[in-house]
């Protein structure tokens, strides 16, 4: 009696152990999981979708003048007149690079998207609603207004 229920816990742990085993192979043979893709017009929930994700390979570019940067932006956004925009972009990023653009209308950022998609840049989108949909889902933002 004793030796079946050795070979009992044996066979459950033989059991166990090819479940763990089984379990290892489908974590390591399963397919990454993959950031959202980007669309030429984004919402600012696809962006924030993005950055939560951790996702480092974009930039983000404010093309309003500089006194609306300063008062408050998108947290991480650099930046960038409409009359300086493609030469300055083109000295800094790659042809490759995500780019977000928002403006002071959603006019301006297809403007400012249309501008450096004309000079080369794969992956250009603009923001729809620009700062005030990206408040308006609680993305994070910085500035004079923002810090108070």
């Amino acid at each position: 009696m004793e030796n079946n229920q050795n070979q009992d816990i044996l066979d459950k742990a033989s059991d166990r152990e090819e479940q763990a085993v089984a379990n290892v192979k489908e974590t390591v043979t399963a397919p990454l999981p993959s950031p959202p893709p980007m669309q030429a017009e984004s919402t600012a929930s696809d962006l924030k979708q993005r950055l939560d994700w951790g996702e480092p390979g974009l930039t983000i570019i404010d093309v309003r003048d500089r006194a609306a940067y300063n008062k408050e932006r998108i947290t991480g956004a650099i930046p960038v007149p409409m009359s300086d925009l493609v030469s300055e972009v083109k000295s800094t990023l790659e042809s490759n690079r995500d780019i977000y653009l928002y403006g002071e209308s959603d006019e301006a950022s297809g403007q400012a998207a249309s501008m450096l998609s004309d000079a080369g840049f794969e992956s250009v989108a603009r923001i729809k609603g620009g700062l005030s949909a990206w408040k308006a889902i609680s993305g994070p933002t910085e500035g004079q207004t923002a810090n108070g």
